[in-house]
């Protein structure tokens, strides 16, 4: 009988640890890689490189639209966007602010260079993207 008890809960141990490699081997081939900028490639965190240089972007070409006014400042405009599977930049939505503060959010958003797509599983992705401009 303890044998048969100790033969059993072998089975059982083995099962288990057979389900968990299985789990684990599941979140690894899950993996999403974000788009890596242009100049990013070597880099070792391409993930932190990215949004230091999408940071830089925004920063060299921000501008104000010309009818900006006293009214606009603290204005907050939201651009939603993704990094489509080509590595183009495609805007989703905009929110907040007059619509000039918008068009400008949009215009430097646009101005984002082809870059290597994100993927999943080895495949390109489209990975979606908020940012602030604060006018």
């Amino acid at each position: 009988m303890m044998k048969k008890i100790v033969l059993l809960l072998s089975f059982i141990c083995a099962v288990s640890i057979t389900q968990a490699q299985e789990v684990k081997g599941n979140t690894i081939s899950s993996k999403e890689v974000p788009p890596v900028w242009p100049g990013c490639e070597e880099a070792a965190s391409t993930s932190t490189c990215f949004n230091q240089m999408l940071s830089k972007h925004i920063q060299k070409n921000f501008k104000f639209p010309k009818d900006y006014n006293a009214e606009d400042k603290g204005s907050k405009v939201l651009v939603s966007f993704v990094v489509n599977k080509e590595g183009k930049v495609e805007i989703t939505q905009v929110k907040g602010g007059r619509k000039s503060l918008q068009e400008e959010a949009k215009k430097n958003i646009l101005a984002i260079p082809k870059m290597k797509p994100g993927t999943l599983n080895g495949k390109p992705r489209a990975i979606k993207y908020t940012v602030p401009f604060n006018f």
